[in-house]
């Protein structure tokens, strides 16, 4: 399913491909549509699951800009939570200029008032002590609210809101809708939702358990804009037999694959605006290895099938969880083992986290590799090509070309020139990347407040540093099938086309098989 199969106007519609997202994640496939046709709800699944664009994207495209008053009103239990939760409705609404505002408490509340006179604004996002003080002071006047949403209703009871929320709901109109989302449902959250929802949908998604004992899984903490020299060097070091990258929007697609072909790799994309035809093409090219790197948004994720992958990099941290289990389940198949490594600034760590709990398994933190690193990593793919065609007798037809070049240079001068001809240095070539905007909801305190609600394994867990200092792997970690194949045969002198990678050179001798 496609965004634009859903009955949403355009202007949502142009803001999700500026966005980026192309797919419903599973809780906005199943809640969207319920919620298009004015049914209350309640939205069951675990934090980073999409859930902000899961009501957001409803109430958003009900706006009437018709009427003055606040037709949106969303609660949130911390003030971390609400402005991420405004920043994300801010960029949806964006092609339809929606007014969205956030209020929290320890902010003057001054400000806030002259703000929402000033403003007006369709859209109220707020902590309910801060939304309560306003409505008592008769600055939030709800009588057109058209839809009511309780994020982390389970969070807010925790932290003792019940109170407040209720005195909350009974000030709005009984004609609205209202969309209740909550990780759990104890007893509390049952009882509140009996009050104040009429006939709801429930929309429940399973977290899905990943079992990938097959499957090396590290990250490397960097900024954005260390991204892609990072990645060229991890290539070079690895040698992938085949890799998928992927990037959270067709934009990152576009430039990180033209980046990778200027650097020499053999790179192809596909993405929502690839037609079909040539999706097509270039799948089955990279199915019978005539591609070696593929570049993709998540469309590629789901659905592709593809054996012959040895590693996945997430050049992006999706902000589905689960996403990230359909992108690395593109390696470690048919029994091979694979690697992926996922690229994360500071303020993504609480996704790396929320994966890591979904998969049951800590990431190990990887060292980057170095420039000489790469380099060394490229020497060895060119002995390793050198020995296969030796022992095949490709280069047969140069002999005499060899002999005549021998007489008139010093060999080890010779072989010195020919690579400084091959090997590129990543720095070579220049490579701009246009930055791109955290994802939401990835806050550090936010994660720490979570973290303290769980069980003590938990945050055990979810307070390991995950800086990238001790306990890192070093750049040549591997899957364990890499170790010992030797280069295809046939794949011409380019360096990064070879599959093998060790940090001492290899040269076999002559006369040995």
């Amino acid at each position: 399913m496609k965004f634009n199969e859903l009955k949403i106007n355009n202007k949502l519609l142009a803001s999700l491909s500026e966005m980026g997202f192309e797919e419903p994640t599973p809780i906005q496939q199943q809640a969207i549509p319920l919620a298009l046709e004015g049914n209350d709800l309640i939205g069951q699944a675990q934090t980073g699951t999409g859930k902000t664009a899961a009501f957001g994207i409803p109430m958003l495209n009900k706006l009437d800009n018709n009427l003055d008053g606040i037709q949106g009103l969303v609660v949130a239990p911390t003030r971390e939570l609400a402005i991420q939760v405004q920043d994300e409705l801010f960029r949806l609404g964006k092609g339809q200029r929606a007014r969205v505002y956030v209020v929290y408490g320890g902010a003057p509340i001054g400000q806030q008032i002259e703000r929402i006179k000033r403003n007006k604004p369709q859209i109220i996002v707020g902590t309910p002590g801060r939304i309560l003080d306003l409505i008592r002071r008769g600055v939030l006047r709800l009588s057109e609210l058209q839809t009511l949403v309780l994020d982390e209703a389970d969070e807010m009871l925790n932290m003792g809101f019940y109170e407040d929320v209720f005195e909350i709901i009974e000030n709005t109109p009984s004609t609205r809708q209202t969309m209740l989302f909550s990780a759990t449902m104890p007893p509390a959250i049952r009882q509140l939702s009996n009050k104040i929802l009429k006939d709801p949908k429930h929309v429940k998604i399973e977290a899905k358990e990943m079992t990938a004992d097959l499957i090396d899984q590290y990250f490397v903490k960097c900024r954005d804009d260390e991204k892609f020299d990072i990645l060229t060097r991890l290539i070079d070091v690895q040698a992938p037999t085949q890799a998928i990258i992927f990037c959270r929007t067709k934009k990152r697609v576009d430039e990180v694959g033209r980046g990778l072909n200027l650097r020499g790799y053999n790179t192809e994309l596909i993405h929502g605006d690839i037609t079909q035809q040539k999706r097509t093409s270039v799948i089955n090219q990279f199915r019978q290895n005539q591609i070696e790197i593929l570049v993709a948004t998540d469309v590629a994720a789901r659905g592709l099938d593809i054996s012959g992958v040895t590693h996945v990099y997430n050049y992006d941290i999706p902000q589905d969880p689960e996403s990230y289990v359909h992108r690395i389940g593109r390696t470690g198949r048919a029994g091979n083992e694979g690697m992926s490594t996922t690229f994360v600034t500071n303020n993504e760590m609480p996704y790396l986290r929320t994966i890591e709990t979904l998969i049951r398994k800590q990431m190990t933190p990887l060292r980057p590799p170095t420039d000489q690193e790469a380099k060394q990593g490229q020497v060895q793919q060119i002995v390793d090509q050198l020995n296969e065609k030796i022992d095949n007798h490709q280069a047969d037809d140069l002999m005499n070309v060899a002999k005549q070049m021998l007489e008139h240079y010093d060999a080890t001068e010779l072989v010195a020139a020919l690579l400084s001809e091959v090997i590129v240095t990543n720095n070579d070539v220049a490579v701009t990347i246009s930055p791109q905007k955290p994802l939401p909801n990835a806050d550090r305190k936010e994660n720490k407040r979570r973290s303290a609600s769980n069980s003590s394994s938990q945050r055990s867990r979810n307070n390991r540093s995950g800086d990238g200092g001790g306990g890192n792997r070093n750049y040549n970690s591997r899957s364990k099938n890499q170790s010992n194949k030797s280069a295809k045969a046939g794949k011409g002198s380019n360096p990064r086309q070879s599959n093998t990678k060790t940090k001492n050179f290899k040269v076999r001798q002559k006369g040995r098989g």
